[in-house]
């Protein structure tokens, strides 16, 4: 049995394909798996630690008016194709899953065009235009948010399912005592996650700053913050500056990128981070309330829609980005973080909120087609 699993750019789209290839080889341990990515996005880490075998594609996101970039995008989504048809005939799957980004327009095309199995996985409120593109093409939709379903035409209503977003099984597996050894925490205090994305959000780690400034010491809680790669730095001296120690010599840590997230998770009390669809199901798999801050870049503004679809059902606060201040931040910790009555009913809410049977409703419809 072989299958093709493709997504690009962010973990938010690369995530959900780690945890379908790992059900899928929990269920069928010879089942061949192989990653089609981009050349640049963020599955060239995540991938090979994960160890399924991996090849790229040149590909890159166009500019939705009439440009030079637009046509040198469209010029390589053709080279692209034709490239991901010869994948194709050379690993001979049976089933081509994606989960989004712009690689996923030649690599799940082809398949459909060569008469091979195709399913998409849409992790967002609002669908991604890949997606779009593709639905017509291919034999299944699995949607995390019903409210995805409104921005398919009539003639694919059919192929759609609400799955939920399938997370990896160590989410799940990693109990609170774990990961508080993991990161050398205290079970005596609360711990406060701060999540800056992959690639650092400015904004959410000046607001963190401010919260570390103020915390710093404090014997009723511990910090962990993760900055994004390009922010580490920046965030690391201003610590400094400000005489507040980290690691174990202090009740704050800060790290770059955390690739053991289920262990960041498991220990936290609260959550501050933004709100891409992967991360929600996680959050909300293990019951965590958060204070969101949607991505306001975030195509057709999708985070914000997340965010606000966690509001409504009580598992979260929202901030947006434009919104955001030091003080405000800080204030909504407080209200929540220490609050253990308010805390609870959101804990309630969140798993609620969550899908953590994602996966096995997603390898129902995957039966359908193996």
């Amino acid at each position: 049995m072989r299958v093709i699993l493709t997504g690009g750019g962010t973990g938010g789209h690369v995530y959900p394909a780690v945890a379908i290839g790992q059900a899928l080889q929990k269920e069928w341990p010879q089942c061949e798996i192989l990653y089609v990515g981009t050349k640049e996005g963020l599955e060239n880490k995540i991938i090979p630690a994960v160890g399924f075998p991996m090849t790229v594609l040149d590909v890159e996101g166009w500019q939705r008016k009439l440009s030079f970039q637009a046509v040198k995008a469209g010029w390589k989504a053709s080279k692209a194709f034709w490239a991901a048809r010869k994948i194709m005939r050379d690993f001979s799957p049976q089933l081509v899953i994606g989960t989004g980004g712009y690689v996923c327009l030649p690599v799940v095309g082809a398949a459909s065009r060569l008469g091979i199995a195709t399913l998409l996985h849409e992790q967002n409120a609002i669908p991604g235009l890949t997606n779009r593109l593709l639905a017509s093409w291919v034999k299944g939709i699995l949607l995390t948010f019903p409210e995805a379903k409104k921005y398919f035409s009539a003639p694919n209503q059919e192929k759609i399912e609400v799955t939920g977003l399938p997370i990896r099984a160590a989410i799940l597996q990693v109990e609170r005592a774990a990961g508080l050894a993991y990161f050398g925490f205290s079970p005596e205090k609360l711990t406060l996650l701060g999540v800056g994305g992959s690639r650092g959000a400015q904004s959410i780690n000046q607001a963190m700053l401010f919260v570390c400034r103020q915390y710093a010491d404090d014997r009723r809680v511990q910090i962990l913050h993760l900055t994004g790669q390009t922010e580490f730095e920046k965030f690391r001296k201003a610590l400094q500056q400000l005489g507040i120690k980290t690691g174990n010599h202090g009740n704050i840590m800060i790290m770059p990128y955390l690739q053991e997230m289920e262990y960041a998770l498991a220990c936290a009390d609260l959550c501050v981070a933004r709100s891409g669809a992967a991360f929600l199901a996680e959050m909300t798999a293990k019951g965590l309330p958060g204070i969101l801050v949607p991505y306001p870049h975030a195509a057709e503004n999708h985070q914000e829609y997340n965010a606000r679809a966690l509001v409504e059902q009580g598992a979260a606060e929202m901030i947006l980005d434009r919104e955001l201040r030091e003080e405000m931040l800080l204030e909504k910790i407080e209200k929540l973080l220490f609050d253990r009555e308010r805390r609870e009913i959101m804990v309630q809410k969140s798993r609620q909120a969550g899908k953590p049977e994602a996966i096995e409703k997603i390898m129902e419809v995957v039966k359908k087609y193996l």
